[in-house]
């Protein structure tokens, strides 16, 4: 095992802890710190959902010992994610990395806006 992947078995962990924490997948802090190492826009995303995948069914099962999970609504979104993950990921074909970047950029900060004006 490499530096690097200790590197990356550590920032996991704290992905994994923002995941769990926050329900925000993982991808807010995996895909900029995969771009930040030099993948491409492309091979960031689908590296961060393989983890986020790793991530969310551990996370899952914590949750749901704690008797947090709603099932029917989870699998309502997650039909429906289904259809919008493969037409997402066939957009993300056409878009250079560095428009990636602009674009996620403008999305984190609305939501971070959105956020920090609620009530």
């Amino acid at each position: 095992m490499t530096l690097q992947h200790l590197f990356l078995g550590l920032l996991g962990i704290l992905v994994g802890v923002g995941a769990s924490f926050t329900g925000l997948g993982g991808g807010f802090l995996m895909v900029p710190l995969l771009l930040f190492l030099g993948y491409s826009a492309q091979k960031a995303v689908g590296t961060s959902f393989l983890a986020i995948l790793i991530i969310s069914v551990s996370a899952l099962l914590a949750h749901n010992k704690l008797a947090n999970v709603d099932y029917r609504v989870g699998l309502a979104l997650g039909a429906g994610g289904v259809l919008g993950a493969q037409l997402g990921a066939r957009m993300l074909e056409h878009v250079p990395t560095a428009s990636f970047k602009k674009i996620f950029a403008v999305v984190l900060i609305g939501l971070a806006g959105y956020l920090f004006c609620q009530k």
